[in-house]
């Protein structure tokens, strides 16, 4: 059976123009390289080149195997790139998902865009999900990475979680709000406000650090007629239903008619990435990058 080596060696050979340059190339002795040229005639039944007295020159049969053998041997090395960079990390395709409260903009767009930039051969495909749907199924396996608030209060056997990066919790106001034009605001003149979320009792991320925020001033948050946990609540935030304490992030994807108003004394919110601890070598190389980034 033709070798993969054999075509190699007489790829070389009809581009060298000669047995004794492609044996310099190939760092073997030309007597070695002949053999190998002579049994792969004999195993074809045919020969390959004309020998003369001045260069060795192809036959029909061996112009016919030339850009066979090329196109062979180019699959096989974009082949092995491809398994390489698989097996490495630096190919594949994520399933990523977000929970509404972490949208991809600021510093997590910059970071998602230069491993993009940084890994050309790798897709993302991407969807928002509770924080509770995303820790779910990255424990079964369905889902890749997970992008949500801290605190997490339901732990998965096999997830782990890795900090990002932490930023300002504004209050969240319709324009014609009090409130709207200060310049800060103590969480406690916010003790008789309606708040359009109200933490779960059985749900983390952001409800929870605000609900945990306004104890700590002394009261717990007044719901308010409509509630919702979803970017939606920025509509009702605009619609004067209430109040919010949301991360900076989401004045970026915020109606010109919601106004942010900084907190007293600074509060934060944390994102965090989830994901399997023996998660694939691509995973772990995402997450390296996410983590790394300056």
């Amino acid at each position: 059976m033709t070798s993969l080596r054999q075509l190699r060696y007489f790829v070389e050979i009809a581009e060298c123009g000669s047995f004794s340059s492609a044996a310099e190339r190939l760092f073997i002795a030309q007597s070695a390289l002949s053999r190998q040229i002579k049994e792969l005639e004999q195993q074809l039944g045919t020969p390959l080149f004309e020998r003369t007295a001045r260069l060795p020159r192809l036959t029909p049969a061996g112009q016919a195997l030339l850009e066979r053998a090329r196109r062979l041997l180019a699959d096989l090395a974009q082949a092995e790139r491809v398994t390489r960079d698989i097996g490495q990390g630096l190919q594949g395709s994520l399933r990523l998902n977000h929970s509404s409260t972490v949208p991809l903009t600021g510093p997590l767009l910059a970071r998602l865009s230069g491993y993009l930039h940084a890994n050309p051969g790798v897709a993302l495909d991407i969807a928002q999900q509770s924080s509770e749907a995303q820790l779910e199924d990255i424990a079964a396996g369905r889902l890749d990475i997970g992008l949500l608030r801290l605190p997490v209060l339901r732990q998965h056997e096999g997830v782990v979680l890795h900090e990002l990066f932490s930023e300002p919790v504004l209050l969240a106001v319709a324009a014609g709000h009090p409130l709207a034009g200060v310049a800060q605001v103590a969480l406690q003149q916010l003790r008789d406000e309606r708040f359009i979320s109200i933490p779960h009792r059985e749900r983390g991320g952001l409800s929870y650090l605000a609900a945990s925020l306004c104890m700590d001033a002394g009261f717990f948050p007044q719901a308010a007629q409509v509630l919702s946990r979803k970017t939606t609540q920025l509509q009702l935030i605009q619609a004067g239903f209430g109040v919010a304490l949301l991360p900076q992030c989401m004045r970026d994807i915020a109606p010109a008619s919601v106004s942010f108003v900084t907190l007293e004394g600074g509060r934060e919110s944390t994102v965090a990435l989830a994901c399997r601890r023996d998660a694939e070598q691509l995973v772990r190389q995402f997450v390296a990058a996410m983590k790394d980034h300056g």
